[in-house]
């Protein structure tokens, strides 16, 4: 069965220079309803100059869904943790003022931690517990994304899925198709063991790049097409076969999309769209 055309979502990551609603005109263009907005774009904020009121205007103007906020970085760093707090906090309440109903929560990624696997997780988990209570305080849903390249403190998917168990709080999980590609998990061992419904959030790319897995980074990552690398048309196939009844955002990364037309974003959305369903 295909999926949904209301399962789908647009990451801004896709569009670094139009402006919200610009954006959001051409998401409705493309016949879809979901957003995700970043804080690393050009200006620095979530909503660019745009005050909350303005930004839920524009949203209602275009029917628009705020699916997440990407991101807060770091979270699983010790010494982080002081500004974490407040940083948490800041961008809960800008969620709930724009109606926002996710946060993602990124890992450390450094070539500089020398933390031992077993110190990772522990201050994970322990960094997780530290945040649930602001989570809830909010109503927003925590989305832990684990990163798959090699200096990640927390690749792996599975991992992810037991530390928020310890957690004891209710976060999902963030797959993203290019970081599971990375994080090298045996397809028969993710099988057996996932809980599909710790899956919040899908996020897809392509990669066409044919050099070696541990060279490649978030320039490579593209739209979807016959020649991915990452098999994310299969990944999407497998997560839907084994249940997943979630969104899919597409989350391209590759600084050619600054030369992209909003005539080249609708058609490379189209076709990614077109390619997951047939």
């Amino acid at each position: 069965m295909p999926i949904a055309q209301d399962r789908f979502c647009i990451n801004r990551k896709i569009a670094p220079s139009l402006s919200i609603e610009s954006f959001f005109s051409l998401v409705k263009k493309c016949g879809l309803n979901k957003v995700e907005l970043r804080n690393d774009m050009l200006s620095g904020k979530v909503t660019d100059e745009l005050s909350s009121a303005q930004l839920n205007a524009l949203a209602d103007k275009y029917e628009i869904e705020i699916v997440t906020i990407n991101a807060l970085q770091y979270f699983n760093l010790p010494e982080h943790r002081p500004a974490l707090l407040k940083e948490t906090e800041n961008m809960l309440k800008q969620a709930k003022a724009i109606n926002c109903r996710g946060v993602i929560l990124c890992p450390n990624c450094s070539a500089n931690d020398r933390r031992s696997a077993e110190q990772k997780e522990q201050d994970t988990v322990e960094a997780l517990v530290l945040l649930a209570p602001l989570f809830k305080k909010y109503q927003v849903t925590g989305l832990v994304e684990p990163l798959g390249f090699e200096i990640s403190s927390l690749r792996s998917h599975l991992l992810t899925q037991s530390i928020i168990r310890k957690s004891a709080a209710p976060y999902k999980m963030v797959l993203d198709t290019f970081h599971y590609y990375l994080s090298d998990i045996a397809q028969a061992e993710f099988d057996a063991h996932i809980d599909i419904n710790t899956i919040g959030l899908v996020h897809l790319s392509g990669v066409e790049e044919a050099r070696l897995k541990h060279t490649l980074t978030d320039e490579d990552r593209i739209m979807l097409s016959e020649q991915d690398k990452l098999n994310s048309k299969q990944q999407v196939a497998n997560l839907e076969r084994l249940g997943y009844q979630g969104i899919y955002a597409f989350e391209p990364f590759s600084s050619q999309l600054n030369t992209w037309s909003e005539t080249d974003i609708e058609r490379e959305i189209h076709q990614s769209i077109v390619y997951l369903q047939n």
